[in-house]
């Protein structure tokens, strides 16, 4: 999904770089409501996951690779706005530091991989959370599906970017094509990560899930949390 240097025109690249400026300058403000004693610590967890799992690609077929995306994960567990940051800082090591993804297209890879794919995949994740049954077991279902609809969304987002700076003598639909039929592949690849780790977490600290919030825990089926623990403490 990493759009590299030259794949979009100057304007194109220009208004995805004005685009993602405003949209980690709202981050870093929204962000302030979702930090906490126990999310900043996650955030970071979370920035050094992704950033290893990107370095991961599984085989989809025909010679292609699909690597962890991210977004949805990363909003599910530490809130959109903080997810968004995570994911643009991962992109900006890669760029500045590993030449992955350009850095003249940074703007549209955050764009798509923090902005788009973060908060498609929580708005998922909320609307199959009000269709699932309101417990802890539903939270990992619910991400693994936002995470299955984000990435073919951020695949179709790119299409309309490419659309209009393209810069690639391809077919505009045989790139539609290619993009939404490979990435929804690879969306189920991101799917099966994201549930397993998001479920892993819930089973052992569901307090640290941000997505988790405000859904009642049933009695005995986890340790006691800090925050549980001091109420107990005479």
């Amino acid at each position: 999904m990493h759009v590299p240097d030259g794949f979009l025109d100057a304007p194109t690249s220009v208004a995805t770089g004005a685009v993602a400026a405003a949209g980690i300058a709202v981050a870093l403000r929204k962000s302030r409501d979702e930090l906490d004693d126990r999310t900043a610590p996650m955030a970071g967890l979370v920035a050094a996951f992704v950033f290893a799992g990107q370095m991961i690609n599984f085989p989809v077929g025909a010679g292609t690779s699909g690597h962890l995306l991210g977004g949805a994960l990363a909003a599910v567990l530490v809130g959109p706005w903080t997810g968004a940051l995570c994911i643009s800082v991962v992109l900006m090591v890669q760029a500045l530091f590993m030449a992955d993804g350009g850095i003249t297209a940074l703007g549209s890879n955050v764009v798509l991989l923090g902005l788009v794919a973060c908060f498609v995949g929580y708005a998922a994740f909320r609307l199959a959370m009000l269709v699932l049954p309101r417990r802890l077991s539903s939270v990992p279902l619910a991400a693994a599906f936002g995470a299955l609809v984000s990435v073919p969304v951020a695949a179709a987002v790119f299409t309309g970017l490419f659309a209009v700076g393209g810069q690639v003598d391809v077919d505009l639909g045989a790139v539609l094509t290619a993009m939404l039929g490979w990435h929804t592949v690879i969306g189920i690849g991101e799917a099966v990560v994201t549930g397993l780790v998001v479920s892993a977490v819930v089973g052992s600290r569901p307090d640290l899930v941000r997505g988790a919030r405000g859904i009642p825990r049933a009695a005995g089926t986890h340790a006691p949390t800090a925050d549980e623990a001091e109420e107990v403490t005479p």
